[in-house]
């Protein structure tokens, strides 16, 4: 071995010897120093964000002649939404696949207030019908102030049963990719009109329920994109994102993509994943979202005790994922209805109670997307 080779050999053992160190001293030290930190910073930051967002409430934003361009918007959250903008006399351009819903849609967002919408067909899955529908809204209005990512979809099956699992992919390409290619191309004329992004994440991005994990996975990945864009935004944009729970919608009536990756009603299938948990209503949803968009919040869930399962996640998340087995997969071998959710809902009678009667008596066709 010759001189500079064995320099080179004892230069990388001893840095590696040190950073070793570094990381072994950071293991022992850096967790009791930031649990000291936090309890000795966190009683003056929740003061401080508490008297901004009581600034942020009293001096929310007039959305009236604004322009909000809305995915998904023919029906469930997207749909309410442009009817609590429309309150507010905003200007809507309302994109979704389905244009005989989205025009019905816009009639009565025209009856509610707003002074001009625009009904645009569009697939968020397609790129090319992303840049269409932003540079429509440009053309049409001159302007755009919010961009409402809501379009998305609900697979419902374990993954080990999935025949084709290639069938899936649309989710993440619906979910995730249309949210980013309409953010993407809506990017420059809301940073002129230095607007809002919102975001219609879900909970499910942080609570890990069976027969969802690509709902999950979709959700959870949205969060994490619009967190890290935020960070490199700065001011410029507003970013909310709304991680909604159970909250009336064609998701929640039992419309859901099958294992084989079609669309198709399943109540029964959405009683079981479902239980005994209390269904929000769409509007009341709608209307705290714009709220907290308006208000400039960066983060939202709806309803708002959904967040407590976030704590539970961060600090018990093994009781958590025990207690998810225990009500939605234990006893499901044979078939979905022994899961245990199922069974306290149809034994304690409280379905009518806790789901809305569009829950109860979904009026929809497995073909309508």
């Amino acid at each position: 071995m010759d001189i500079i080779s064995a320099a080179t050999f004892l230069y990388h053992f001893f840095t590696g010897r040190a950073a070793d160190a570094i990381h072994a001293y950071l293991n022992r030290s850096l967790p009791p120093l930031a649990a000291a930190a936090l309890l000795f910073i966190l009683p003056p930051y929740l003061f401080i964000k508490l008297l901004l967002f009581a600034f942020r409430s009293a001096f929310s934003e007039d959305v009236a002649g604004k322009v909000v361009l809305i995915t998904g918007a023919s029906s469930g959250i997207g749909e309410h939404l442009a009817y609590s903008y429309a309150k507010r006399g905003a200007c809507l351009a309302l994109v979704a696949r389905r244009e005989n819903r989205l025009t019905d849609v816009a009639n009565i967002a025209y009856q509610l207030g707003s002074p001009d919408v625009v009904v645009i067909r569009g697939d968020v899955t397609r790129a090319e019908d992303c840049e269409r529908f932003v540079n429509r809204t440009i053309d049409h209005f001159g302007r755009l102030d919010h961009l409402v990512t809501n379009a998305g979809v609900s697979p419902m099956c374990m993954f080990e049963d999935c025949p084709d699992i290639t069938k899936l992919a649309p989710v993440m390409d619906i979910n995730f990719w249309g949210s980013v290619y309409s953010s993407y191309f809506a990017l420059p004329y809301l940073k002129r009109s230095r607007g809002k992004i919102v975001v219609i994440a879900s909970a499910a991005g942080w609570l890990p329920a069976p027969r969802m994990s690509f709902y999950s996975a979709s959700k959870a990945a949205l969060i994490s994109f619009y967190e890290t864009l935020r960070t490199e935004l700065g001011s410029e944009i507003t970013i909310t994102i709304v991680t909604p729970g159970l909250i009336e919608s064609e998701m929640t009536q039992g419309k859901f993509l099958s294992k084989e990756g079609r669309m198709v009603l399943d109540p029964q299938l959405r009683d079981v994943q479902i239980g005994v948990m209390p269904i929000r209503s769409v509007g009341a949803a709608a209307e705290e979202i714009v709220k907290g968009a308006c208000r400039g919040d960066n983060y939202l869930t709806e309803p708002a005790w959904v967040k407590s399962t976030f704590y539970w996640k961060v600090f018990c998340p093994e009781v958590l994922e025990w207690c998810n087995w225990l009500l939605l997969v234990a006893g499901t071998e044979i078939s979905e209805r022994n899961a245990l959710s199922f069974k306290i809902l149809e034994l304690t009678g409280l379905k009518p109670f806790l789901y809305p009667p569009s829950v109860q008596f979904p009026d929809l066709t497995e073909t309508s997307r």
